[in-house]
């Protein structure tokens, strides 16, 4: 692939794919693990994390939603980089190598991850794409935290022991509130923009302090939630640790207000997403 294509792709969109991955197969050590479940659910987050981002791109070009104003990533069609044709394309062959990782592993594990996995598939397209995007209609945190938390935690957890349980949904909900947190950044870096276009994300709706004050009650609410999983390993204690940087980075939000601290705000978000993730990833794997 060409470097426009890994741009396209939006590398540190990334982490929220693996997060949730990575919580669920380590909660799932404690009972049992199974490599080749494991490696097909990341192929799925993987490539429906990057097939999303080809389809944002998509949709939003054509309806010329990245006009000059917007300050974020490069995008592929909105920048003249690719056409709109190719970028789609590109799309549905992510959309394909999920779907086709998905059977698989539905095949080997339970054939209700099908309907899941259809489900999928079409939030990520309907996100941005078809006459009436849900994401212009402030529901992409709500989305996020289903398909990259809820759903995507859940999910590698239960084709490993064939269950959910309390501790798999408490991970998923720090998993998909973290992926929240990094969305609400990104709209409020894009807000005026958004707003211009006619798309109303949530923090087009909310405004912008309002949208500050949501996105450090998610971070809040993610530690609480990360140190509980310590009823299940002491060790998960260990998510102190990243308190300092979940402070920095909540002031960091705050006091944005620029394309220069947008940008550090979204990468102390996607490093928290990291650090977190892998400090409760440890703490399961030791304690099993």
């Amino acid at each position: 692939m060409g470097n426009k294509w890994v741009k396209g792709a939006r590398p540190k969109t990334l982490p929220a794919a693996i997060v949730p991955v990575a919580l669920g197969t380590a909660a799932a050590q404690v009972e049992n693990f199974s490599t080749l479940p494991a490696v097909l659910a990341l192929l799925v987050a993987l490539t429906l994390q990057v097939g999303v981002n080809y389809a944002n791109d998509y949709s939003d070009g054509i309806r010329g939603n990245d006009g000059s104003s917007r300050v974020g990533p490069t995008r592929l069609v909105g920048s003249g980089l690719a056409s709109a044709s190719q970028v789609l394309r590109a799309s549905i062959i992510m959309f394909t190598f999920s779907a086709a990782s998905g059977l698989w592993l539905a095949l080997i594990s339970s054939l209700w991850l099908l309907p899941i996995g259809v489900l999928s598939i079409l939030g990520a397209w309907f996100y941005t794409g078809g006459s009436s995007p849900y994401g212009y209609r402030a529901l992409g945190e709500a989305s996020v935290f289903l398909f990259f938390g809820l759903i995507a935690t859940n999910g590698s957890f239960f084709v490993q022991v064939e269950k959910i349980s309390l501790l798999s949904f408490i991970l998923s909900c720090v998993a998909g509130l973290l992926s929240c947190g990094l969305l609400t950044v990104n709209n409020l870096r894009d807000r005026e923009n958004d707003s211009g276009v006619g798309k109303r994300t949530l923090s087009v709706v909310l405004g912008e302090e309002v949208s500050k004050k949501l996105f450090t009650a998610a971070i809040f609410v993610s530690f609480l939630l990360a140190i509980s999983v310590s009823f299940w390993s002491a060790y998960a204690l260990i998510v102190l640790l990243a308190i300092p940087l979940g402070y920095k980075m909540v002031g960091t939000v705050k006091g944005a207000h620029d394309v220069t601290s947008w940008g550090l705000a979204l990468r102390q978000m996607s490093l928290l997403q990291i650090v977190l993730g892998a400090l409760l990833v440890i703490s399961l794997v030791i304690n099993s």
